[in-house]
């Protein structure tokens, strides 16, 4: 691909063109627009200061002249960032930063437009608690809360207020009434398709209750929300939510925090996500998807998955975790020694290039797409405007080819971090039985070396029948049920097979209330071969495992778990 501001700068006219060669929308916004008002300062990105001096210089007189200068400036904010990508100016960083700071700017100055002359009807909005004026607090969620908004992209936003009230004016209405005629005439601001097109498409339904919920919620109706029907995926989304408007964002995002993450390791979150891609996967199937760059095996998501399921594992003990862009969050997992360095390193070249690709296929026409286009022409501008081929002739075999390459990477380091426990029925599976055959059973553990079968065999039937395995939850139910014939093969490896199966089952038995230490040890069995060994080792150990099971996390990384103390560090942890 092209180098960024290598060698002389192109000409304005020479990147125009070019753009308007490779992009059919960029030729539409120059054939509507005058010579005399083309945006040809190319040298620089266009930044927010520009945005806000442009809406401040004409910022629309009423709600007709509101969209009118709304739409004009995204047409010269688009055309000077496809210039400047399709010419090799702009690095990937700033397609998303000018793309998100439009966002930012167009709905930030609808919003103060609109909630000025609303309240010039209706009069303030007042907290009936505190008695403070209340502001619409708009959150950006997906790309548009994690700074990677593509060109083309929906604007995912949730409408939310600080309390409930009325307002204070002539014609007083509740607050949920005037947040919700406000958000109304903000989504339309931005979305109505007018003569001079539209800002962003607007998606609502990452609202509580989606579609079927209100259009707006106070603080105290989301935090219940969260409380009674936050759901695992709804959690996902949640860890880009940014506020792009309102001045109770840190009260705000309090109340986001916990329900995102957790204060322990969430190791739950393994299998939520995998349900979650589970439904993807199928979605893709009945919508033969396969192509699809985004959705697709291998595509973007799946990028998005492997960053954000190590968040949602670890963001609520590692806050540098809770941060929101991909292309952040994937080397602080080198760092942590969670990925390792060569994964890390082809995931970022992936996303880069799937996203650069995702750009690319946007400025065509100016439609969210995530597929190849059919036809050879567009293909070749296409592959041209990825730098595969020469002017006018793009190779798209060859960019085909690299897409394939990175695709087969991400489905391999995503299948090695969501791929399910292996199926069928584990051939130690009868010891866990209800009906258990218990002649059978002892057999079974003779063969594996117990020296004790029978009593073994008892210790697993009382605590399968026991109050505490009936009053489980069914999801840690389905984890301990996979769980304990595992332990009783990784226990007949060990010297003394007998007093670690005691030690595991107690620790089995401690942590079965808490179904993410479960879903550790049935996420990683590498970690439990290794808890065996250090169970069979010493009594002290397992005691002190059982009574911190915290520290089961240390058995997933052996270069950790085996190396030296290195008591310096340890001394400079502790002062810190």
């Amino acid at each position: 691909m092209e180098s960024h501001n290598a060698g002389a700068l192109p000409s304005a006219d020479t990147l125009i063109a070019r753009a308007t060669r490779l992009s059919h929308f960029a030729r539409r916004l120059v054939e509507v627009t005058p010579r005399s008002k083309l945006d040809v300062v190319l040298e620089h990105p266009f930044s927010t200061t520009e945005m806000r001096a442009a809406l401040t210089a004409d910022p629309g007189n009423d709600e007709d002249g509101l969209r009118c200068v709304l739409r004009t400036l995204r047409s010269r904010v688009m055309l000077r960032l496809i210039a400047r990508d399709l010419g090799g100016l702009a690095p990937l960083e700033e397609v998303f930063a000018t793309t998100t700071a439009l966002a930012a700017a167009t709905a930030g100055h609808a919003l103060s437009r609109l909630d000025e002359w609303l309240a010039a009807k209706h009069g303030r909005p007042i907290g009936a608690a505190s008695g403070r004026e209340q502001q619409l607090h708009v959150l950006g969620m997906g790309k548009a809360g994690g700074g990677e908004l593509n060109v083309s992209s929906d604007l995912d936003l949730i409408f939310l207020y600080p309390e409930e009230g009325e307002t204070r004016g002539p014609h007083a209405i509740s607050n949920h009434e005037y947040f919700t005629r406000l958000g109304r005439q903000l989504i339309a601001a931005l979305s109505e398709i007018t003569p001079d097109g539209y800002v962003f498409r607007v998606d609502m339904r990452l609202r509580p209750y989606g579609d079927g919920g209100p259009l707006v919620a106070s603080f105290d109706a989301l935090e219940n929300y969260f409380i009674t029907q936050g759901r695992e995926w709804e959690r996902y989304a949640w860890i880009k939510a940014r506020a792009l408007s309102g001045d109770r964002e840190s009260e705000l995002m309090e109340l986001v925090r916990p329900f995102v993450f957790r204060r322990h390791l969430d190791y739950n979150a393994i299998a939520a996500l995998r349900d979650l891609h589970r439904q993807i996967r199928l979605q893709v199937e009945r919508r033969d998807l396969f192509d699809n760059i985004k959705l697709g095996p291998g595509g973007i998501r799946e990028i998005e998955f492997i960053a954000q399921v190590f968040q949602l594992i670890r963001g609520g003990r590692d806050p540098d975790l809770r941060q929101q862009p991909t292309l952040t969050v994937l080397p602080l997992l080198e760092s942590r020694n969670l990925l390792p360095a060569a994964a890390v390193l082809e995931l970022t070249d992936a996303y880069r290039f799937l996203r650069d690709l995702e750009h690319r296929l946007q400025y065509l026409d100016d439609q969210q797409t995530h597929v190849l286009p059919q036809s050879d022409v567009d293909r070749a501008l296409v592959a041209e405007a990825m730098g595969y081929g020469d002017e006018g002739r793009g190779d798209y075999a060859a960019l085909s080819a690299e897409l394939e390459r990175h695709r087969r990477q991400v489905t391999r380091h995503f299948g090695d971090i969501f791929a399910a426990s292996s199926g069928g029925e584990h051939a130690l599976a009868h010891l866990w039985q209800d009906n258990a055959d218990v002649e059978k059973s002892i057999s079974a553990l003779s063969t594996l070396g117990f020296r004790q079968p029978r009593e073994i065999e008892s210790r697993l039937r009382t605590m399968r029948s026991g109050s505490r395995y009936r009053e489980m939850p069914a999801a840690s139910v389905a984890r301990l049920d996979h769980l304990v014939p595992l332990v009783v093969e990784a226990a007949a490896a060990q010297s003394d097979p007998d007093a670690t199966l005691d030690r595991m089952l107690g620790l089995l038995d401690s942590v079965s209330r808490r179904g993410s230490y479960l879903a550790l040890l049935m996420e990683y069995p590498q970690a439990l071969s290794r808890l065996a060994a250090m169970m069979s080792a010493s009594p002290w150990v397992a005691q002190y495992l059982t009574s911190r099971p915290i520290l089961l996390d240390e058995l997933l990384d052996a270069r950790t778990l085996y190396a030296a103390p290195h008591w310096l560090e340890a001394a400079w942890q502790l002062r810190a």
